[in-house]
């Protein structure tokens, strides 16, 4: 990922935020005839552990390309939003200004183990059911289903753990514009209609406030 010092985000707990922000990863692994083999699925991230786990359909024949391959990169997107040059006060005055897209995103790189025991595979699907449940007024739980049903489910998976060996970090939030076009920028995204702009204009804030 192309990171210029401006934009990049090293500290850890915005990294991890920025991953449990994230409603669907990327997953991508070296693939055949010249180009990734790529999966959308949701990631629970073990801070403690330094893993990402995870799980896919076992038709789908990533699982076996990643056991292949040994390697994945695990991509999750934050804020994002175009900025129109409209908004900088420098344009009245120069003009010398052009449109650009604000983002954060996070890489996260390493080995995968590909798991295709029952118990451990029931593990998984549970703690990512219970993550994602938890916002519910009534949570539901695999435990709810009947057990044969989820052992017959279970059939049709494969789980994964990425163990993240390097994690890379990108806040394009206009760090490098004058304090008056970042402002202007946060301004016209926050009057959005759009919730997509104003979580852009949060996250600009939450730069310039150091967090």
């Amino acid at each position: 990922m192309y990171n210029p010092p401006a934009f990049r985000e090293d500290r850890p707990e915005i990294l991890h935020a920025l991953i449990r922000q994230a409603r669907l990863a990327l997953l991508l692994s070296n693939g055949s005839g010249g180009v990734p083999d790529v999966t959308h699925l949701p990631l629970t991230l073990d801070a403690e552990a330094g893993v990402l786990i995870g799980h896919m359909a076992r038709a789908n024949p990533h699982w076996q390309a990643l056991r292949e391959a040994g390697r994945a990169i695990a991509v999750f997107r934050g804020a994002e939003a175009y900025v129109s040059p409209n908004w900088y006060p420098s344009k009245a005055e120069h003009h010398r200004v052009v449109p650009t897209w604000n983002y954060e995103a996070v890489h996260a790189e390493g080995p995968v183990e590909i798991i295709e025991e029952a118990a451990r595979l029931h593990a998984i699907v549970s703690a990512l059911t219970a993550e994602k449940e938890a916002v519910q007024p009534r949570p539901w739980a695999v435990t709810d289903a009947p057990a044969d049903f989820i052992a017959s489910q279970l059939k049709g998976i494969v789980g994964l753990v990425l163990r993240i060996e390097r994690l890379t970090g990108k806040r394009k939030l206009s760090q490098n514009r004058a304090e008056p076009d970042r402002a202007g920028a946060v301004a016209g995204l926050a009057a959005s209609e759009d919730p997509r702009d104003r979580a852009t204009a949060a996250a600009m804030r939450s730069v310039v406030e150091g967090r």
